[in-house]
């Protein structure tokens, strides 16, 4: 990719072909979240699942938090099998399927098809990203402002699919909110096919040499062989969701500590690496607590929305759909993002580091939480106060996701890039997780403890990377 290709708004012609393709698989993904927790907690004669909320907050949970998890191996195959190119497509074919499999009513189906997305998107989320860090040379300045361009591309598709989606769901036919889901994809992997040819070498290939072809088959097979095992349990009552659920936290804890120990300990590191992957820690933990923040929008807030709050629309009976309210953290990114593009291109070296914004992202995220406290247990409540939230928050995702992604490309070794990419969708598949099982304890602890304690926490970590500010400037290497 050369350096004066500006043909995309200033950008590479290449840049579209990624924001198209993430926009509509986003489409997908919120669309059918926004639907989720309502339809497995709504009874089987409003055509919903019937869950109990403990086990409906423990599927959203498990299932939220494999999709990202997934994003590891996912970056582990583009790297040394396939390249990002072909992971991006073969994930969008997977994630197409599963939405597809959401449209056939049925237990069996309904597990199958959140265990295709969930291989899919881990397929595709850390692989998308990394190219579009690879469209630019390591300096160039216009990589940030990227990053702030592809989130719309996020946004636009999030804002776009509850509207969509949560209507045809929750007016119409659960089902059909789930295809429209499917049918998104589809025309994103479409784009993203005739697209290809601008992006250059940019995920053309493997970064390292492949590895043996039979060991991964094995792994591929024995893995596969594992997630169906558990779709089957799940499906059939052979383990319980909440056994599944709490040995799904247990599996991401121990995950998380051997990736990072193990790459410590072992990897051969130049002692600029070695700090730098202190420093990715360093976000990935504040990360975390901020996705459990702002994951909540498909899980506790969703709840919130439905059961809480007043949603009374002239001519709609019931009120709007309580999805609609997850298009407006897209609409304010859509609204927002443009000036904090310019702005931290305008700032040049007076820009806030990462660990700065990261720790601004923390704050307004805890403040979204603490608001609610004072309504929280009150129902019939104005929509102004989820407004509020989730203007907050969208302030705080700025601060904090598309610069985190591009911290990622710019800390992490160039052999495991992909990995590492992976490792910041690790962040949010421990918040992911941590927002499933708070739905599930929302009919059994107080609301307003529990936006207390989320939000006093957020806070605290927020105040202590800003105390802690130059060390972890020290540790980056020159990297801002």
């Amino acid at each position: 990719m050369t350096p004066d290709d500006r043909r995309f708004f200033g950008h590479p012609r290449g840049l579209a072909t990624l924001f198209l393709t993430e926009m509509w698989e986003r489409f997908s993904y919120y669309g059918m979240r926004g639907l989720l927790i309502l339809f497995m907690a709504a009874p089987v004669s409003n055509g919903g699942m019937g869950f109990p909320l403990p086990e409906a907050g423990a599927i959203y949970g498990l299932y939220t938090g494999m999709v990202y998890l997934l994003s590891l191996p996912g970056g582990w195959i583009a790297d040394r099998i396939l390249g990002q190119r072909r992971a991006v497509l073969y994930g969008g074919v997977i994630i197409a399927s599963g939405h597809f499999c959401l449209v056939v009513p049925g237990v069996a189906t309904f597990f199958l098809g959140l265990v295709l997305i969930v291989i899919g998107t881990g397929l595709l989320k850390p692989n998308v990203s990394t190219m579009v860090g690879q469209l630019y040379e390591k300096n160039d300045p216009r990589r940030d402002a990227a990053f702030s361009i592809y989130y719309m591309g996020i946004n636009l598709g999030a804002f776009i699919a509850p509207l969509a989606c949560s209507y045809l769901g929750e007016k119409v036919n659960w089902h059909y909110g789930f295809a429209l889901a499917g049918i998104g994809m589809t025309a994103g992997i479409i784009q993203y096919t005739l697209g290809l040819r601008y992006l250059g070498n940019a995920g053309a290939a493997p970064v390292v040499g492949p590895v043996e072809k039979r060991q991964f088959r094995i792994s591929a097979v024995v893995f596969s062989g594992l997630l169906a095992a558990l779709a089957w349990a799940a499906a059939t009552g052979a383990l319980s969701i909440q056994a599944l659920s709490s040995g799904f936290g247990l599996l991401l804890t121990l995950i998380v500590v051997a990736l990072f120990a193990g790459l410590l300990i072992f990897g051969k590191w130049t002692r600029v690496e070695r700090n730098r992957l202190i420093a990715i820690y360093i976000l990935f933990a504040a990360a975390a607590l901020f996705w459990s923040i702002y994951e909540q929008a498909g899980s506790t807030l969703n709840l919130f929305a439905e059961r809480n709050t007043d949603r009374t629309f002239p001519g709609m009976s019931g009120g709007f759909p309580a999805g609609w309210f997850q298009s407006l953290p897209a609409l304010f990114v859509i609204a927002i993002a443009p000036v904090f593009a310019w702005l931290w291109v305008k700032l040049g070296d007076r820009n806030p580091s990462s660990p700065a914004k990261f720790a601004l992202g923390l704050l307004f995220a805890g403040l979204s939480c603490l608001i609610l406290v004072p309504v929280a247990s009150k129902t019939g409540v104005s929509p102004i106060w989820l407004t509020l939230v989730y203007l907050l928050q969208t302030i705080g995702e700025l601060c904090l996701s598309p610069v985190g992604m591009s911290a990622m490309t710019k800390l992490a070794p160039a052999r495991i890039a992909s990995l590492m990419m992976g490792v910041f969708f690790v962040s949010i598949s421990v918040g992911d997780y941590i927002s499933g099982r708070l739905a599930s304890v929302y009919e059994t602890f107080p609301l307003p403890q529990l936006f207390g304690i989320v939000g006093l926490s957020a806070i605290v970590l927020g105040l202590l990377l800003l105390v802690f500010l130059k060390p972890i400037k020290r540790l980056m290497g020159g990297v801002n």
